[in-house]
């Protein structure tokens, strides 16, 4: 862990009250801090939703909710990177865990050796389809403020008889004088609210 950073925080669920605590231990050694426990899924996103962790490790089979469930419902709401932890290691159940959004896989027993780089795998993923979320909602607001921008210049040419390079001057322009952006004074120019 880099000095100066703030502890990966994780919650963890897993029915076994012996692995959960090997688990408790382990991560603590290691520099992540637990914010939670609990032996069963249901619990498990109430506690992920309370302390707002940056990974949650769930069994596979727990009661209340299986870890699979938990797992979609954690991953649905983009809460936290998900570590699956199970008995298991059929195809199917590593297909489910991962269209539940699962970001790693681990199969008991496991060593300290093997849970740390599937935590780091997990971590790096959650972070990869977060930043990939951020950039598509970015490029959608560019999307959406060049449309807006086009329909203006269309109407300004229509209505005024402006060139293309004189609608996108008046827009410029009344940006800078009102110091709004851009798109939001085509809004106002397709609303019917601006004209030259």
């Amino acid at each position: 862990m880099e000095a100066g950073t703030a502890p990966t925080r994780v919650v963890i669920a897993e029915d076994e009250a012996i692995i959960r605590l090997d688990l408790k231990e382990l991560l603590e050694e290691e520099g992540y801090e637990v914010v939670g426990e609990t032996a069963r899924g249901d619990e498990a996103i109430e506690l992920v939703r309370e302390h707002t962790p940056d990974l949650v490790i769930l069994d596979v089979k727990m009661p209340g909710m299986d870890g699979l469930t938990a797992a979609r419902h954690i991953t649905g709401e983009r809460l936290a990177a998900v570590l699956i932890l199970t008995a298991f290691s059929q195809r199917d159940l590593v297909e489910q865990a991962r269209d539940a959004g699962a970001a790693a896989y681990l199969v008991k027993p496991f060593q300290k050796s093997d849970l740390m780089p599937a935590i780091e795998i997990a971590l790096g993923r959650f972070r990869e389809l977060m930043t990939l979320e951020a950039d598509v909602g970015h490029l959608q607001e560019r999307l959406d403020a060049r449309k807006i921008i086009d329909r203006a210049k269309g109407k300004l040419m229509d209505s005024n008889g402006l060139s293309e390079q004189d609608a996108w001057r008046f827009l410029q322009t009344e940006a800078m004088n009102r110091r709004a952006k851009i798109h939001d004074v085509a809004e106002q120019v397709v609303a019917g609210d601006l004209n030259p």
